[in-house]
């Protein structure tokens, strides 16, 4: 399946008139059995495509949010093996869901590309956003990717401008994340006026799903991006409930609480559709 089950998922998505639901957690906290039953959970409550993040020891674009959750999925010691056997878990009850793995580009190095594509395609995973390896420094990564058609799902900012885009979308699929502000994940909001330009601009040159992250907390905040966006990413939120979780020795409500929050933000898209609505 792979990019072809990201591609479904958009293309149902577009179809029911609405944008995609992107959730983040980092797998591992507050422990991996908790992070399992909240992704689960995160499906359950409209969920439509599932970021999962690989802890690591130097995360330079997260904020303290998602920094912390990786320091306290280390000390559970997780590392990526973990991350894709979970993923393998998940799909033996679900072959639908898009699974997205959220890191750095050492453990996978560290792995090796060749076998690292190889173990993610069988766990099921459907393609990888590595935060710090560019489309320049990439090419071993993606040559590796394609064999197994997994998908490069690439950064583009406010301040890509049209060229630079063209680049980033080269060798790209899946979708586009867009982060919508400056700065660290967690930190910020952007109003969706100030950024439709560039939304619009990423999809007409990459000719792909375009879904806008960082400093989308709320269904009010989610439902406004994706008048301009085919899909809102939501990580901070969702990390805020694994540190309660962690701080108050209770991860067996992990899962509940994201659900809920997940349903919350699910209800609040609904209706609307995607960079087609109205101004």
């Amino acid at each position: 399946m792979t990019t072809a089950r990201i591609t479904a998922r958009f293309d149902k998505l577009k179809a029911e008139g609405r944008a995609a639901l992107v959730t983040y957690i980092m797998a591992g906290d507050p422990d991996l059995e908790a992070s399992f039953q909240a992704m689960c959970a995160l499906r359950d409550n409209g969920a439509d495509v599932i970021e999962l993040g690989a802890p690591f020891t130097d995360p330079m674009a997260d904020g303290p949010a998602i920094q912390k959750a990786a320091l306290r999925a280390l000390a559970n010691k997780t590392n990526l093996r973990d991350v894709l056997a979970m993923t393998a878990r998940f799909r033996e009850t679900d072959q639908e869901t898009p699974v997205i793995i959220m890191g750095y580009a050492n453990p996978v190095h560290s792995m090796g590309y060749a076998e690292f594509a190889m173990s993610a395609t069988k766990a099921g995973v459907d393609g990888t956003i590595i935060v710090d390896l560019p489309p320049e420094e990439d090419h071993a990564l993606r040559a590796e990717y394609a064999k197994h058609d997994l998908s490069v799902i690439r950064l583009a900012t406010p301040t890509t401008h049209e060229a630079r885009m063209a680049k980033v979308a080269e060798g790209a699929s899946g979708f586009l994340y867009y982060v919508a502000v400056a700065g660290v994940t967690g930190t910020g909001s952007a109003d969706p006026a100030d950024i439709r330009v560039g939304v619009e601009m990423a999809q007409r040159v990459s000719g792909l799903p375009v879904c806008v992250g960082f400093g989308i907390r709320t269904g009010e905040q989610a439902a406004k991006m994706a008048k301009i966006a085919d899909g809102v990413v939501v990580g901070s939120s969702f990390v805020e409930h694994a540190r309660l979780a962690s701080e108050r020795a209770t991860p067996h409500l992990t899962g509940k609480h994201m659900g809920a929050l997940a349903h919350e933000l699910s209800m609040a898209l609904k209706g609307t559709a995607p960079s087609q609505m109205a101004e």
